[in-house]
């Protein structure tokens, strides 16, 4: 990597980090969007740097006192529910990486734009908690989604931020899951033999980066309101997605 490639990731995973920290989510999207935008790393070696990365972000804020906010039932089944998907979804990453780089840009891109789109609306709280069946289906398509892009937020945070939970109760469940399924996946990662090659090994700058960038979120929040701020983070996402799903397609039509 050349020292402006790593600049660039560097600056990417602390604005995920600060950006997770805020709300509970978009550290994998953001990083994975960004690295797919500009080309700084392959993205099944950048979703390994994420995985590690989002397991450091979690740790600090579990242990810094957010793990007594964990909703622990509704954390259980969704962890139980992501492990076999999360295994099937970290094996599509590697065929499709090996074989249709501009398909998995593509569903990338959408994942993105959809997840901008479900941030902008507005959380409607039902009277009572999800069941279990809805909750495990949720934490399958996010374990879906985890193993192919270490990004396993959208369904969740759709999920969660529409029930009857205190917002730091939200926040802290969703880290506590992201946290276990990216030490998972870390270990798939291992057992397969993937490792990024030493090339790549100067990301691991990157992890004093997340946790300076989390300490800096936690201790200086954005100065505006959480409208204005999830505002902001819509137009990111969105942007991020549009820039990377519209030249894939058009490379696809073209192809």
């Amino acid at each position: 990597m050349s020292g402006l490639e790593l600049a660039a990731f560097l600056l990417i995973t602390a604005a995920a980090a600060y950006l997770q920290t805020v709300t509970g989510f978009a550290f994998g999207l953001v990083t994975m969007a960004g690295v797919a935008l500009i080309g700084v790393l392959p993205l099944p070696e950048a979703a390994v740097f994420v995985g590690l990365l989002t397991f450091t972000n979690a740790s600090q804020m579990l242990t810094t006192g957010g793990w007594k906010h964990v909703a622990k039932r509704p954390w259980i089944i969704v962890v139980l529910s992501s492990l076999p998907a999360l295994a099937i979804g970290y094996l599509l990453l590697e065929w499709l990486a090996d074989t249709r780089v501009q398909a998995l840009k593509l569903l990338l891109g959408g994942v993105t734009i959809l997840s901008s789109i479900q941030l902008a609306l507005p959380p409607k709280g039902p009277q009572a908690l999800a069941g279990p069946l809805k909750t495990v289906l949720v934490g399958a398509l996010s374990g879906l989604m985890g193993g192919m892009f270490s990004t396993a937020g959208p369904p969740l945070v759709y999920h969660f931020y529409r029930q009857p939970l205190p917002i730091p109760v939200i926040r802290e469940t969703l880290v506590a899951v992201f946290g276990l399924n990216a030490m998972l996946r870390l270990g798939l990662v291992v057992v397969t033999g993937n490792i990024p090659s030493a090339a790549y090994w100067p990301c691991l700058l990157a992890i004093p980066v997340v946790i300076a960038s989390t300490a800096l979120a936690r201790r200086f929040p954005p100065p505006v309101s959480p409208q204005v701020f999830r505002r902001g983070v819509f137009g990111l996402l969105f942007l991020s997605g549009a820039s990377l799903a519209l030249p894939a397609l058009s490379h696809l039509l073209r192809g």
